[in-house]
């Protein structure tokens, strides 16, 4: 066969996670896990006599809690037919698969970090059991919960009242920063107008809303059925390491090459992965059903 000398290269999605959490790299490839200390303080002052025994204190309590890593592989292969048919293409067929590689390690860590691993046990970013979940109010045309149903004001109020959750539901000790909508519901936002004010929802959103702080506001298609029944689901939190991280000990890697036979070479590529951890899940407040 005669090679066409284009190549028409695939287009994916963006895998890129740093935009909804820390990513935290420290460690290596051959760690086992991670052991995190927490300590809390505790005690209560009372009122008490002059001449008293029974003087309150005050102390601290710690407790640890480990997580594990797990390794994981992707690499490449290519024999010698194959890298002379690329060469009438002027292409260098082993930093073809080798993106190739990169771009199924980035999908994997991407997967593992939006909807965790049934295999090892993990939840992600969307779907932590412990983070505080319900659906938006029914008061739409008809009760319904859809935006479709509802005026520019009712929904604002229910994104704001999942940003007011974080506030309230950690005591005040953790304010949402960031808020992550379904790619449809951000581009819904962003076009509809509110009133004659001349500002789209997501623009008044972004200069008035109950954090009291610049607010980040992302798209993610991970999040069009996260929510309950396969619904839409949107996320506010507080986008800080305290809060949560991905681990990645062991950042994908491509091993050395070798021969596998006369004509077959194999470059392997590991990587040690630890998930998607939600270390204080009340500062992760889910809505849903909208």
């Amino acid at each position: 066969h005669r090679i066409e000398t284009e190549v028409y290269m695939t287009r994916y999605p963006s895998f890129d996670i740093n935009r909804f959490m820390t990513v935290d790299s420290s460690g290596d490839m051959w760690d086992v896990g991670t052991l995190v200390y927490s300590m809390d303080k505790v005690g209560q002052a009372q009122f008490m006599a002059g001449g008293a025994f029974d003087m309150p204190y005050a102390s601290t309590k710690m407790e640890q809690n480990t997580r594990n890593f797990h390794l994981a592989a992707i690499g490449y292969e290519w024999n010698t037919q194959e890298l002379q048919r690329a060469a009438k293409l002027g292409r260098a067929l082993p930093s073809d698969k080798a993106g190739a590689a990169v771009l199924a390690a980035d999908r994997f860590i991407y997967g593992v970090a939006m909807t965790g691993s049934t295999e090892k046990g993990w939840t992600g970013f969307t779907n932590n059991g412990s983070a505080p979940s319900a659906q938006v109010a029914a008061d739409g045309t008809g009760s319904s919960r859809l935006w479709s149903a509802k005026t520019p004001e009712l929904i604002l109020r229910d994104v704001n009242a999942a940003i007011t959750a974080v506030e309230t539901g950690t005591g005040e000790t953790h304010v949402a920063n960031t808020l992550v909508l379904p790619t449809t519901a951000y581009n819904t936002l962003a076009t509809i107008m509110i009133g004659n004010t001349g500002q789209s929802i997501l623009a008044f959103l972004q200069a008035n809303n109950t954090a009291g702080e610049a607010l980040t506001i992302l798209k993610s298609r991970a999040l069009e059925t996260a929510g309950t029944g396969s619904t839409r689901r949107m996320v506010a939190y507080d986008n800080n390491p305290q809060v949560l991280k991905f681990h990645l000990p062991g950042p994908h890697t491509f091993l050395n090459p070798f021969q596998k036979s006369s004509l077959v070479y194999e470059v392997g590529g590991i990587m040690n992965v630890g998930g998607c951890e939600i270390r204080l899940p009340k500062a992760v407040v889910y809505r849903d059903s909208f």
